[in-house]
């Protein structure tokens, strides 16, 4: 049962990812924005939001720890992936 938690939660963030990148698009065209600058900032925030959302609860709940963690721990997996894995491609 694990599995199938598992593949159908993979299939529904591929659809939404798929989403996402389609709204933003239709979003620039129908601004007449170019579509780096919504990418930057649309989904750069879609992308942060449950970042956002986990660091102000743990602050709500008086866990400044989690909140640092989370922001320490986001922060590095981006640096390090967004270098590591074009270094493994190339």
């Amino acid at each position: 049962m694990v599995f199938v938690y598992a593949a159908l939660g993979l299939v529904i963030l591929l659809l939404a990812g798929d989403a996402l990148v389609k709204g933003a698009v239709n979003l620039s065209l129908r601004l007449g924005v170019p579509a780096l600058i919504v990418s930057l900032t649309i989904v750069a925030f879609g992308t942060s939001a449950p970042e956002l959302l986990i660091s102000v609860n743990a602050a709500l709940d008086d866990a400044p720890g989690i909140a640092l963690g989370n922001v320490i721990g986001s922060n590095t997996a981006n640096v390090l992936l967004v270098l590591g894995i074009p270094a493994l491609i190339a």
